[in-house]
């Protein structure tokens, strides 16, 4: 793995972030055959911006973020953040989680990924949240790929929402425990 810092955001950040979320979430929908909604992705790239501006705006109180830098090149590589469950989770979780805190926007550039870098943004976000004493936290996803990655972290899902997003395309939801999650041990990705 590259030498990584671990730091919040700035506001200077915002374009090179701005970058990282267009890069990743098209790859992201290129990669579940979804390509073709290209207004699904603008209002994706867009919330995430709306969730850094709350970060920003608030210093960290109404959503929280956390940024991978790789040190050789200076660039941001990565992200994740926290804030309040989203109405999606509330939805399908029938609003049994409405008011947890949910973990999201969890990101690594394309080029960077499958080297241990979301396992240590995540790790670092379980620990700040365990820090702060939070304890209903919540995580889901709708793509596939990232499915996969989840289970295979924190086992089967909570709560599942079938063909949620079209015929086979399901929405899951996982409640998280920052106190045992062995996220590190979980993963088993090759960290060179």
């Amino acid at each position: 793995m590259r030498h990584i810092e671990i730091r919040r955001p700035k506001i200077e950040d915002r374009a090179e972030l701005h970058e990282l979320f267009n890069e990743v979430i098209t790859d992201t929908f290129h990669r579940e055959g979804l390509s073709d909604m290209v207004n699904d992705i603008q209002i994706e790239i867009e919330s995430k911006e709306q969730y850094l501006k709350s970060d920003l705006d608030s210093d960290g109180k109404h959503r929280f973020f956390w940024l991978g830098i790789d040190t050789c090149t200076n660039k941001i590589i990565g992200c994740i953040e926290y804030g309040p469950a989203s109405e999606l989770i509330t939805a399908c979780t029938k609003g049994e989680l409405q008011g947890w805190i949910e973990i999201g926007t969890v990101f690594v550039h394309p080029k960077y990924q499958r080297k241990g870098i979301g396992t240590l943004l995540l790790h670092t976000m379980l620990l700040t949240l365990q820090s702060r004493e939070i304890k209903k936290i919540c995580l889901d996803s709708g793509y596939k790929n990232a499915q996969e990655v989840w289970k295979n972290i924190f086992g089967i899902p909570d709560y599942l929402v079938k063909d949620y997003w079209s015929k086979g395309y399901h929405h899951m939801v996982w409640k998280i425990s920052a106190e045992n999650t062995p996220i590190v041990f979980k993963l088993g990705y090759n960290e060179e």
